[in-house]
């Protein structure tokens, strides 16, 4: 607290360690023995308290260790059962503590654990919607993390924004070559402007924000390195903003969007997306519509406009 008053630095978010320590080999919420859940619990406890009193803007859930090495010793129903009960606890325990903030649960499909409960934003919705933590929960959203589970960062911020579940981003980037957490810090403006765009596109951080899950490489040994990687990511996503910002001024992208899906803005499309045609009509419709044309994604001249935005031309 007196380093926050003296820098005027604010709390993103609070969160435990429950991966570390080796009696969390088998799982923190998940544990098969209960003592460990107990021990899991008090860590999470001590953590919330701390971030209300930071004044943390929020709370993250990672699951490194929330899975399992295999089903042979696993009963994989009642692990996930046990951690969906786990987060309904803490979010009770937070509100009551009169935490107002929002919770958010951090991707990631492997490494600690060989298979994770929250594998991807996909996954973890059907998860959230289960035990009831959808109006809670959003995502934290990290890029390595993505390329782990075979998405594109845009990807699953895009998969988050469709439902409404975007929050926050753990700002890095991966090796596609190595099939292992690099948290390299992130340098493609190319990456960038995607996640930009689809931030903009969802309103902004009206939750969260970007923070730098990463860190310099074994060999970058000089003090100057750790200073070039922070701002060459900052810069990054600087420029991704203001890519970003192009594209959605310029418009050519939604109005492309717009037009390829205009067939159901009106008539029979629009009448199917409201819900107000039955099954046995829609089918019947593929004769009076005919053969049906091919009409062109025109993926090579938006990657080509995209390139244009990025070199500012």
């Amino acid at each position: 607290k007196e380093r926050q008053k003296a820098t005027g630095v604010k709390l993103l978010w609070g969160t435990a360690n429950l991966f570390s320590n080796p009696r969390f080999m088998n799982g923190a919420a998940t544990n098969p023995d209960f003592a460990v859940v107990s021990h899991a619990a008090a860590q999470v406890k001590a953590a919330i308290d701390a971030t209300i009193e930071l004044g943390g803007q929020g709370y993250t859930f990672w699951g490194g260790r929330e899975g399992y090495m295999s089903l042979l010793n696993t009963d994989l129903k009642r692990e996930k059962e046990h951690l969906g009960r786990f987060l309904v606890m803490a979010r009770d325990y937070a509100r009551s503590r009169g935490f107002t903030g929002v919770f958010y649960i951090e991707p990631k499909p492997m490494e600690p654990s060989k298979h994770q409960y929250d594998f991807d934003v996909e996954t973890v919705a059907g998860f959230l919607k289960q035990f009831g933590l959808e109006k809670d929960f959003r995502m934290n959203i990290e890029a390595n993390h993505a390329e782990l589970a075979g998405h594109d960062f845009h990807h699953e911020l895009e998969t988050a924004a469709a439902l409404g579940l975007f929050g926050s981003v753990d700002a890095n980037r991966g090796d596609p070559r190595n099939g292992w957490d690099t948290d390299q810090f992130p340098m493609s403006y190319y990456e960038t402007s995607l996640a930009m765009l689809t931030i903009l596109k969802v309103g902004g951080f009206t939750t969260g924000g970007l923070n730098f899950d990463a860190h310099i490489r074994r060999n970058s040994v000089d003090p100057s390195d750790l200073f070039e990687a922070h701002i060459g990511g900052m810069d990054a996503f600087a420029v991704g903003l203001e890519v970003a910002h192009r594209i959605i001024q310029d418009g050519k992208y939604a109005a492309f969007v717009k037009q390829r899906y205009a067939s159901f803005d009106s008539g029979d499309g629009a009448r199917f997306e409201k819900g107000q045609m039955k099954f046995e009509e829609l089918a019947g419709l593929a004769k009076e519509y005919g053969t049906v044309g091919f009409t062109s994604g025109k993926q090579e001249r938006l990657e080509n406009l995209l390139n244009q935005y990025l070199l500012g031309l």
